[in-house]
């Protein structure tokens, strides 16, 4: 937990949140829409105070991530503006896929109950929040297809203009859902670290442009951790053995670790140890080839891979990343294109919830993990789901479909059910 005593010299009504802090160097500086730190370069992120927050304040909040907003850069009013209110998804004991993987306790976190279907609704909705208050009347970014949806959706639920950028190689499904809202929706020839740095351009040149995850990125970012407090507020106020996390920018492991810690430091929970793992595939996996090596520094790659959703080639967080999982013990692995189409479908198999590729990165590194002796079989174990299936509908068109086409006559279906009526 970051906690400072700095008196709060702003107009800004950001909530607990009372400086940006480089994460390198420990300048503060005061709250703004700063992201590098002027001494070192290095990421800002938000300190706060936050003061006295108990189990009863926040269960006495909204059905969403506001009911967190105690402790986020957010008002105290935040759920009076229009907005998406995502958060509070369900977290559901996966039993049959715990007998698969080989665990004894097993428990999903199932974000594709969000309001476009993924994680990224958590982090816009701050953003977008802090973003009213630091004066900016649009709302954009780059990506790679979830928050290309969450920006598009936000922004018109809010009556903002949206500008977004997606790389033009993207899943059709997700042109298309980000397209509906009737934003600016901008294709770029290029990868998604092309399309970052030009996002990183056009947040210089348009002072009223709130791109979610570069100007005010540091507040965007905390939105991460409210996956984290929701994983111990369902588990009945206590953290997990152990959490496996898909990693693209690395953003989302750090905040869930920090979340954890958070919850420790304030005594909402027990702070017991837990282990962090990162999941990445191996056609985008710089932060597990760096984990592997024993390296510090994570080089960049260039992205092959159909978890497109996690192909950052030169991860902002990837070095935090590597913190977070050797201070806990945890580990990052990586999965092949074929080994992410078996998680999803083992997902669906065994527990009824269709993952986009991102999830299939975190099942299939599960077991893998597993395998290798590196995940305790016996620990309680979270796997977070973090978008929905129906978005990377072609990483599976090929290997599923009717297991027969027949005539309508009840001997036809009997013939095609034949080698497995003892089970129906």
């Amino acid at each position: 937990m970051t906690t400072v005593s700095l008196p709060h010299t702003t107009t800004f009504d950001l909530g607990p949140a009372r400086a940006l802090s480089c994460r390198e160097c420990g300048h503060r500086i005061l709250l703004a829409a700063e992201f590098a730190c002027a001494e070192c370069f290095g990421p800002l992120e938000v300190a706060y105070d936050f003061g006295t927050v108990t189990r009863a304040d926040i269960e006495s909040g909204p059905r969403s991530i506001w009911r967190y907003r105690r402790l986020l850069p957010v008002p105290s009013d935040v759920d009076t503006y229009p907005n998406t209110q995502p958060g509070l998804t369900r977290l559901v004991k996966a039993d049959r896929l715990a007998a698969a993987l080989g665990v004894r306790s097993l428990w999903v976190k199932d974000d594709t109950g969000n309001p476009t279907h993924s994680f990224k609704d958590r982090v816009v909705a701050v953003a977008l929040a802090a973003a009213r208050q630091l004066g900016f009347t649009v709302l954009a970014c780059p990506s790679t297809g979830n928050l290309a949806n969450a920006v598009a959706a936000a922004a018109a639920r809010a009556g903002w203009q949206s500008v977004v950028l997606i790389p033009a190689s993207l899943e059709r499904a997700k042109i298309l859902t980000t397209a509906v809202y009737d934003g600016a929706l901008i294709a770029v020839d290029g990868n998604y670290d092309d399309v970052n740095r030009l996002a990183t351009e056009l947040a210089a040149e348009h002072e009223d442009w709130a791109f979610v995850n570069v100007n005010v990125r540091p507040y965007y970012a905390e939105g991460s951790k409210t996956l984290g407090y929701e994983v111990a507020e369902q588990l009945g106020w206590r953290l997990p053995g152990q959490i496996v996390v898909p990693v693209a920018s690395g953003a989302q492991l750090t905040k869930v670790d920090k979340g954890f810690r958070e919850f420790g430091e304030l005594g909402l929970v027990e702070p017991t140890p837990y282990r962090v793992f990162g999941a990445q595939a191996t056609g985008c996996s710089p932060v597990a080839a760096a984990f592997k090596a024993g390296h510090d520094v994570v080089s960049p790659v260039k992205p092959n891979t159909i978890a497109r959703s996690l192909a950052i080639g030169a991860p902002a967080d990837g070095p935090y990343v590597l913190d977070a999982v050797r201070r806990t013990g945890g580990a990052v692995e990586d999965v092949s294109d074929d080994e992410i189409v078996a998680g999803i479908r083992l997902l669906a198999r065994t527990e009824g919830i269709f993952a986009e590729t991102a999830g299939g990165v975190t099942v299939a590194t599960a077991k893998k993990l597993i395998d290798t002796g590196q995940l305790d079989p016996d620990a309680e174990t979270v796997l977070l789901i973090t978008g929905d299936g129906l978005k990377t509908l072609d990483a599976i068109q090929d290997c599923v479909g009717p297991r027969a086409t027949v005539p309508p006559s009840t001997e036809a279906v009997r013939q095609a059910l034949q080698d497995r009526l003892s089970g129906i």
